[in-house]
């Protein structure tokens, strides 16, 4: 197969990955939001999130745990290195890294957001909180096998928060 076709290939994997993801990001979602949850305070709401996002917290942290761990086995690499130099584990634990970071963040403040916009956002906050680390163990797991192994992993982490910002800008906007 030529390089292209590789590509080609490559690229239908990736999309067909993200399509799933962000079905089942829906459906989860969906389903959570019909549920009859009770309406909470806004404090109450807010102390929920910050408890539940220690689950998302955890990811960075086990992340960074890697990196520190690849390096301390690694003689090359224990005086630490940058993003492209150091072995090729350490470079990919960094960008595992890089982007658990970069999820972290923008998780964390959607799920602050939606207990702030939705008085009855703990079971959402919960299904958000437990896609986000079924996405991050699918997506460390397929990292090795490229852009394809890793892209459901990625989206059920990253579209989940993407839906729920969008969704709490939308109340936002016509409440």
């Amino acid at each position: 197969m030529t390089e292209v076709g590789d590509f080609k290939q490559e690229q239908q994997g990736v999309a067909l990955a993200m399509a799933s993801a962000l079905a089942t990001a829906i459906l989860v979602l969906g389903a959570v939001a019909m549920t009859n949850a009770t309406a909470e305070t806004f404090v109450a709401r807010l102390q929920f999130a910050i408890r539940a996002d220690v689950f998302v917290i955890i990811w960075l942290g086990a992340a960074i745990a890697n990196v520190a761990r690849l390096r301390f086995f690694s003689e090359p690499d224990i005086g630490g290195s940058s993003a492209d130099a150091g072995s090729d584990k350490v470079r990919i634990a960094g960008s595992i890294l890089q982007n658990t970071f970069e999820q972290v963040g923008l998780a964390i403040v959607a799920h602050m957001i939606v207990a702030a916009t939705f008085q009855r956002s703990n079971a959402l906050i919960v299904a958000l909180v437990c896609l986000f680390a079924i996405g991050r163990i699918l997506f460390w797991a397929g990292y090795r096998y490229g852009a394809k192994g890793r892209a459901f992993g990625f989206a059920l982490t990253f579209y989940p928060t993407v839906l729920a910002l969008l969704t709490s800008a939308t109340a936002i906007l016509f409440a």
